[in-house]
């Protein structure tokens, strides 16, 4: 699936938008989280990737992604644990475990409730865990709640 990219604008914050990758196989959860981030009045830009093979290609710059300019590094990663081929769990590990990508905010946001899930996300340096609430307004609420709190209140390290 081709990356989508909302308009780039600044936040109120004055800081630029944070860019997100959006890392899930499931159609109908990645247009809702989208559409939820675009009632957003922070209009972060966000890239969707279906699957973990496809989501490492994007954080590397190799592949489909390697001409210059088609994938502008993330200020935060949403990955789904459920994905097709490599697992997010899989992702996570390569993400935190690589000296470019480590510093990278990931935050598991999956329908997966399992406490083991929860502590192999932390194992492996999740920098958060969301269980995906089956409530449709729950869900699209979390979702503002996740954009709100890394596109204004967190801050992460200045990349190069």
């Amino acid at each position: 699936m081709n990356p989508t990219e909302d308009a780039l604008t600044l936040n109120p914050s004055g800081r630029q938008p944070t860019r997100i990758l959006l890392v899930e196989d499931n159609p109908a959860h990645a247009r809702l989280m989208m559409h939820a981030m675009r009632e957003d009045r922070l209009r972060n830009p966000v890239h969707h990737v279906g699957d973990g093979e496809e989501a490492l290609e994007f954080l590397r710059r190799s592949g489909r992604y390697a001409q210059a300019g088609a994938a502008p590094r993330p200020d935060l990663v949403l990955l789904d644990l459920r994905l097709p081929g490599m697992s997010g769990l899989e992702v996570l590990r390569t993400i935190k475990s690589d000296d470019d990508l480590s510093t990278i905010p990931v935050v598991v946001l999956t329908s997966s409730g399992d406490p083991d899930d929860v502590t192999r996300a932390y194992s492996f340096r999740a920098n958060s865990y969301v269980a995906k609430p089956l409530d449709f307004e729950r869900f699209r609420a979390i979702v503002r709640e996740l954009d709100f709190y890394w596109s204004l209140v967190n801050r992460v390290p200045q990349t190069h």
